[in-house]
């Protein structure tokens, strides 16, 4: 029946082209009951987190290295693809295959130049088998084109949902006016394969001339972050807008998102991007933040593991250094609150196999929360 509602829902403010007002301010709680410790330090930005054991995990490095931590101790992973390096792209997500424990599979995203003759980079997703601290058999199984020099929105994140595909998402590119709403085309889009890279015959755009086959959903600008909500099943996304008009959505097949045709956001120079924040058959944001939080990873806490946060929405903030709580109830963000107020640019949230919160904060580290007794 929730699933149900929840599609109701979402269906309404697609048809009445209105989101929900967002909340005017966020909260600072006075009294804390949680503290947090350092889990492992020395990753200067690290991006992805994949959890094997609350002990034994994997966390990606911007500039290029994926780390197998173990105790504590990092030690680099050998045989990743070659990865380009240029702006926001480099070595991004990291998940494991729903069957790892059998196959010792994971997903990677990163910025990537696969075309010999050809200059810049796109995002892809390829995956490997995992051997200690070795690569094996790494294959690509999506590469977004064209190339381009441009080092703005490569996106990515990487969630599996219950029917065997995997989602991960590339940014616009920096091409806001050719790339999201062109489905002939790569950039702002979320993409879905089946595990083994093939193109799932359901996909929205399968048949169509010239359409890339593997996009799930379009008119994105740069999702940062994505997870799938512990009891729907949905995959819920955020994304980076403009100057203001950054966005939560749940994802659904064929669905246009609207940038840049429409957005809550304007131009970093203070001048619009379009008159427009609704349009017929252009999906409302579950919600939006004004002014700009520069949202990064996000997860839901399900495990019970803290007491008052359990179904409660986490989202890293970028530009304002914290972990943001959204509470939702009936389908509204009711409540905004600061965890770890000035902890540092928050890129990644992840709840790990023992129900803990374990952030990835630039400069720091991989960080877990730890409620008070």
């Amino acid at each position: 029946m929730k699933r149900l509602l929840s599609v109701v829902f979402f269906t309404f403010i697609i048809t009445m082209g209105c989101a929900q007002d967002n909340p005017p301010f966020i909260e600072t709680p006075t009294a804390l009951n949680y503290t947090y410790e350092t889990v492992v330090d020395g990753i200067e930005i690290p991006w992805g987190m994949a959890f094997i054991q609350a002990n034994d995990f994997l966390v990606t490095e911007k500039s290029g290295i994926l780390y197998r931590v173990k105790d504590g101790v990092k030690s680099s992973v050998d045989g990743l693809p070659e990865i380009y390096v240029r702006g926001q792209g480099g070595l991004l997500d990291v998940a494991l295959h729903p069957d790892f424990s059998n196959n010792n599979i994971i997903y990677m995203t990163l910025s990537a130049n696969t075309e010999e003759d050809d200059e810049g980079g796109n995002t892809s997703l390829y995956c490997a088998k995992l051997n200690g601290t070795s690569l094996e058999e790494v294959k690509l199984l999506y590469k977004a084109t064209p190339n381009t020099k441009k080092g703005q929105h490569w996106g990515s994140r990487i969630v599996f949902d219950q029917e065997g595909h995997v989602y991960f998402s590339i940014g616009d590119r920096g091409d806001r006016d050719v790339n999201p709403q062109d489905v002939t085309r790569d950039g702002g889009k979320i993409y879905r394969l089946n595990l083994d890279g093939s193109i799932p015959k359901d996909n929205p755009f399968v048949g169509q001339e010239n359409a890339k086959e593997a996009i799930f959903s379009y008119g994105h600008r740069n999702p940062q972050g994505m997870t799938v909500h512990p009891k729907t099943g949905q995959v819920w996304e955020n994304e980076h807008g403009p100057q203001g008009g950054d966005e939560i959505n749940i994802i659904q097949s064929g669905v246009n998102f609207g940038w840049p045709v429409i957005t809550y956001g304007i131009n970093y120079s203070g001048t619009p991007i379009t008159d427009k924040t609704s349009m017929p058959n252009m999906a409302q944001p579950f919600y939006y933040w004004v002014p700009s939080i520069a949202p990064s990873g996000m997860a839901f806490s399900s495990s019970g593991v803290y007491e008052d946060w359990k179904e409660d929405l986490f989202v890293g903030s970028l530009k304002f250094e914290y972990l943001e709580r959204l509470i939702i109830e009936n389908d509204k963000v009711v409540k905004r609150e600061k965890v770890l107020d000035k902890i540092g640019r928050v890129r990644n949230v992840v709840e790990g196999t023992d129900g803990y919160l374990y952030l990835a904060v630039e400069g720091k580290g991989i960080l877990k929360i730890v409620p008070n007794k």
